[in-house]
């Protein structure tokens, strides 16, 4: 067998196996798809008509057009940054799983086994990439029930699919090298919150135009603004004009900085 072969082989083994634990524990896998679902009752419910309402031409196909503020319209414009948040929210999962086979022995077992050393960081990266898709439909679903109609036509929903998968492989390695860094669990799991609270500071809720304006240079120019705008403009089916590309090349430099980082990691630790 090829090394590249092997590497795949082994690569498929890890993933089989992390998928086998986010299904023994679905609370762990599915947990983040809770805090996004819950910040989309509330939001709607609690504070749809009135955030709508001041809002007003803004809400509905993102900003600057629409079709007036109210719930329904609320709803339009804050599930694509409710659906971004869930993407973030896997960062605490996958951390966490990455610093307990760090830590809790199974690396040395790995280590006296035949397993290609790349496989088992792929594996976590690879396995979190697919549970965060699977919380994904859960947070999309659930806005449906709420009344969410996107305008997305086939092509679109791919698009944004494949946004999503994008950015969720870029906050998997980064997650991963958080993880690496941890030497409890608790403290991998308090890391990843500066990923998950980005989605808060940009246009998820409300349009970065109507911030302050130091806190609307952040919103603006933090990576999961660009991020938000284009899958809303996937979704309504209006310009994303070249937050698109802005996206991807977040993702890409993302991904590119965590797995240098976790890979550099992995490799120090595991050198002995």
């Amino acid at each position: 067998m090829s090394t590249l072969a092997h590497a795949v082989h082994d690569s498929k083994t890890m993933l089989r196996r992390n998928l086998k634990h986010a299904l023994r524990y679905p609370a762990v896998s599915l947990g983040p798809a809770m805090m996004p679902v819950m910040m989309l009752l509330l939001f709607v419910y609690a504070f749809g008509d009135s955030i709508g309402a001041g809002m007003g031409g803004g809400v509905g196909g993102g900003v600057g057009g629409g079709t007036g503020g109210g719930r329904d319209a609320y709803l339009e414009y804050l599930t694509p940054g409710v659906i971004i948040m869930g993407v973030a929210a896997g960062a605490m999962s996958t951390s966490i799983a990455v610093c307990q086979d760090m830590t809790e022995g199974i690396i040395n077992r790995f280590r006296t086994m035949n397993i290609t050393r790349s496989s088992f960081m792929t594996g976590h990266v690879l396995g979190s990439v697919i549970t965060t898709v699977v919380s994904l439909v859960l947070v999309v679903g659930v806005a449906l029930a709420l009344g969410f109609r996107p305008d997305a036509n086939p092509l679109e929903w791919l698009a944004a699919a494949g946004l999503m998968a994008a950015i969720a492989f870029a906050v998997a390695w980064l997650s991963a090298a958080l993880g690496l860094i941890s030497k409890t669990v608790e403290s991998a799991s308090n890391k990843p919150l500066l990923i998950q609270f980005l989605p808060f500071l940009g246009s998820a809720f409300v349009p970065a135009d109507s911030m302050a304006p130091g806190l609307r240079w952040f919103a603006e120019n933090q990576p999961f603004t660009p991020m938000t705008e284009t899958l809303r403009g996937l979704l309504s089916g209006s310009e994303i004009g070249n937050n698109g590309w802005i996206s991807l090349a977040w993702c890409a430099g993302t991904a590119l900085v965590g797995y240098v980082w976790s890979r550099s990691l992995f490799n120090s630790t595991t050198r002995h």
